[in-house]
């Protein structure tokens, strides 16, 4: 079934609201009768990468699934993208046409593109909105763009059959009741962000969008007067919640649950939340985009008990904790988490080697490192291999030390994550550089005009030599040792 039919499939003519809000507001039925009349409008598009950039709307959830409808693949970008990705991700995937927010525009040149005032004035004929593209289960409904270990850009192929399931299984563990009411700070054109936006529709809910995280006052007063009974982040939403809000005095009487992926959490925080708001489950998860969102969570009941803890696989999905054979650890031994379930991608777009890295016997290799306990239950113990995870968003060191590299006055440079009390991680740049007089200053400057902003080094030390190993190579965990601090 496409993913569009399948998610509307019993709210398509609700008069409910599925949008709620003082901005912008929209009944399922409108918005479905907008998807209708768009997907018809771009019918002659066939197997095709369109392009989606826009900030959490009711004009990116129409043309989201439009695109999905009409049966070509919605590519989405995130508004933080810089030119230079961009520009890439529309010739690898010869991209034609794209939706994209006026303020946006700019970044896309020489590609037919669709604003959100063009796109309220679409007509097309009553015979053209029969129309719909045929799809298969193992069709490619979205292409999302990542940071590979070595800086290259992956595209995760999600396919209308892996966003099906892993919505089936997140429903089934949350519970997720068409009476629900989430809000939701998270960008759309991030998994975890689109995977709240498939299991309420799918349910017949409601969401309300917060596009202000930074003025935290708005997530509380939002919480409190949409009387929303689900609340969804990355650590640095929690972080920032509880460090420069009155989230911990606050009640939420209606808050039913809330979860937290995208990275790991400190313990303290999780502690300080359930001081605060004993009432009020707290969720963690653990996913990938590879995984199309979810993998594994832990029920509320143990988060006492397994505090620190990732959980179990969710419904549908087998998580094995493995060594370099390929077979399970014992409890308390280092392994690879590896995952196995429908959720699964179907590969990095025209990367069948990145592919084959990743995806080996069935098993999705995650990169992380984990034990297990005695009861099964999975913890992390050092995350992705090179990759930084910073306020939800995947930052690979190699693609900035690459840039860095293009700077005459360096020597050398290494790009690790360190600890941040609000984002989790940020990069930080060791630099040895070849004249005395280059500051942190002129390397920061450097890299804002060639990284996204969540890219560039929140901090850089520079330094006379990177250390090395007998052998010439970085010796990473003397580099992490000497500089692994703020």
């Amino acid at each position: 079934m496409n993913l569009a039919y399948y998610l509307f499939e019993y709210s398509k003519n609700l008069d409910k609201d599925i949008i709620i809000g003082d901005k912008e507001c929209i009944s399922y039925k409108d918005l479905w009768g907008k998807i209708v009349l768009i997907s018809s409008y771009i019918s002659e598009y066939r197997n095709e990468k369109i392009g989606l950039m826009a900030d959490n709307s009711i004009f990116f959830v129409a043309a989201y699934f439009s695109i999905i409808k009409s049966g070509n693949t919605v590519v989405t970008f995130s508004p933080q993208s810089s030119e230079k990705g961009i520009m890439g991700i529309i010739m690898k995937t010869d991209m034609k046409l794209v939706f994209v927010q006026e303020k946006y525009e700019k970044s896309f040149i020489g590609i037919k593109k669709i604003n959100e005032k063009e796109y309220l004035e679409i007509k097309v004929s009553e015979k053209s909105l029969s129309e719909f593209g045929e799809t298969n289960p193992d069709d490619v409904a979205v292409l999302i763009f990542t940071s590979g270990s070595t800086g290259d850009q992956k595209g995760v192929m999600q396919t209308h059959e892996n966003i099906i399931e892993n919505t089936k299984s997140i429903i089934e563990y949350l519970e997720i009741k068409e009476k629900d009411i989430q809000l939701v700070v998270l960008p759309f054109s991030y998994c975890f962000g689109s995977s709240l936006l498939h299991t309420h529709i799918r349910q017949g809910a409601s969401i309300v969008l917060n596009n202000t995280f930074a003025l935290t006052n708005t997530v509380i007063d939002d919480l409190i007067k949409y009387k929303c009974t689900a609340f969804s982040g990355v650590p640095s939403h929690y972080q920032i919640l509880l460090r420069k809000s009155k989230f911990k005095d606050t009640a939420f009487p209606d808050l039913r649950y809330m979860t937290q992926a995208g990275g790991n959490l400190p313990v303290h925080y999780i502690k300080e939340i359930r001081k605060s708001h004993p009432n009020t489950p707290f969720i963690v998860m653990y996913g990938q985009t590879e995984a199309t969102a979810r993998l594994s969570y832990l029920p509320f009941g143990f988060l006492g008990e397994k505090l620190g803890s990732i959980g179990k696989g969710i419904p549908g999905v087998e998580l094995k904790v493995v060594n370099e054979k390929g077979e399970s650890v014992k409890p308390g031994e280092p392994g690879e988490i590896t995952a196995r379930g429908k959720n699964i991608m179907k590969g990095y777009y025209k990367d069948e080697e990145g592919t084959s890295n990743v995806i080996k016997n069935g098993y999705l290799y995650t990169g992380d490192i984990a034990t297990v306990d005695e009861d099964g239950f999975i913890f992390i113990k050092s995350r992705e291999k090179h990759i930084i995870k910073s306020a939800g968003n995947r930052i690979s060191p190699k693609e900035i030390e690459n840039v860095l590299s293009e700077m005459d006055e360096i020597i050398n440079s290494v790009v690790i994550g360190v600890e941040d009390d609000l984002l989790g991680e940020v990069p930080k740049a060791i630099v040895a550089v070849k004249n005395k007089k280059i500051t942190v200053k002129d390397v920061d400057s450097y890299c804002r005009q060639r990284l996204a902003t969540y890219k560039v080094p929140k901090y850089v030390e520079i330094v006379d030599s990177i250390p090395l190993t007998p052998s010439g190579k970085t010796d990473t965990s003397k580099i992490v040792e000497l500089y692994g601090r703020k």
